[in-house]
């Protein structure tokens, strides 16, 4: 009987995504064992600093450096990520499997709608990514910054007075927390983090692990494969990371082919650049290269070379309060 150890962040979320990954390949291959092991990561320990920090100190990402660390020592055999908590780049001897099917991609916005929302309310978030984009609709918006796991940061409209804060519709759904909704934020205005709403199967390439590759390969979605090997070829062309306004999101047409929208928004949200591609599903990486160098010729880089000398800037913490008034 092969027994194999699965490796995940230690959050409700993380084992949610454990269990819904797990369940279909504990009913084709009984007699193999899965163990599910919790992995505490920077991110986790650390819930007050800017993640672009606790990323520097952690030597990666905030939220997968210490399960690929383990991974790579046969601490576990597989780790079950959320996709965009991952780095573009794998560690030497791990590779990224075809993920299982995606849930929605979206952002939604949780205690208000966006048209709900007074002049001046406060919302909750601490992604750069989500701070730009609210900013670029409603600059009036005063942006409070959280951290943490989902129920915690929904208690937070309560115990901090927010108005509203901004979650990924795939965590809130595969929690129950549907109910929490109160918005599915629009995408052209909204695209998610490369990868939101996929899973993330990271292995080793070893012999060794050939048998458990080939276990996996059996519930992985060639079509949801692409969509985020398209989406995060982008992110690596514009180096960027969870830490910067990045937003992207690819959807497989009817005839099959891709189309890749991204986007580029500043901090205070007065510069943005968007563009979409639409290319072969076979050729993801070469769709999301190309459609990033368009984002460049915009002036996606010195938006984000902004972005990240600010987000450098430690004793010049970010103002994510906004303008005064709606531009």
């Amino acid at each position: 009987m092969a027994q194999y150890l699965v490796g995940s962040r230690a959050s409700n979320l993380a084992k949610a995504q454990v269990r819904d990954y797990l369940r279909p390949l504990r009913e084709r291959f009984p007699e193999t064992t899965f163990t599910h092991r919790a992995i505490l990561e920077g991110g986790d320990k650390d819930r007050k600093s800017l993640l672009s920090s606790v990323s520097a100190v952690s030597g990666g990402s905030a939220f997968s450096t210490e399960q690929e660390a383990a991974l790579c020592r046969g601490d576990v055999d597989v780790i079950v990520h959320s996709m965009k908590d991952l780095p573009t780049a794998n560690p030497r001897g791990l590779i990224l499997l075809p993920p299982p099917g995606r849930e929605d991609v979206g952002d939604a916005l949780c205690g208000s709608t966006l048209a709900g929302l007074r002049k001046g309310a406060k919302v909750g978030t601490g992604a750069p990514r989500r701070i730009a984009q609210l900013l670029a609709v409603r600059p009036d918006l005063e942006i409070v910054p959280i951290r943490g796991n989902v129920p915690p940061r929904l208690k937070k409209i309560e115990t901090m007075g927010l108005d509203a804060v901004v979650l990924a519709v795939a965590g809130l759904r595969r929690l129950g927390l549907d109910d929490a909704i109160g918005e599915v934020l629009p995408l052209d205005l909204f695209p998610p983090s490369p990868g939101q709403g996929a899973l993330g199967i990271q292995v080793r390439t070893d012999e060794n692990s050939a048998p458990l590759r080939e276990i996996l390969s059996t519930v992985g979605d060639a079509g949801v494969d692409s969509q985020v090997r398209a989406e995060r070829a982008l992110l690596a062309e514009l180096h960027g990371g969870c830490s910067v306004p990045v937003g992207a999101y690819a959807e497989t047409l009817p005839d099959g082919t891709l189309k890749l929208f991204g986007q580029v928004t500043s901090l205070d949200g007065q510069q943005r650049v968007s563009g979409a591609l639409t290319g072969p599903s076979d050729e993801p990486e070469k769709l999301g290269a190309t459609l990033a160098a368009d984002l460049v010729d915009q002036g996606a880089h010195s938006i984000l070379d902004a972005v990240r000398a600010t987000l450098a800037a430690r004793s010049c913490p970010v103002d994510l309060r906004g303008p005064a008034t709606p531009q």
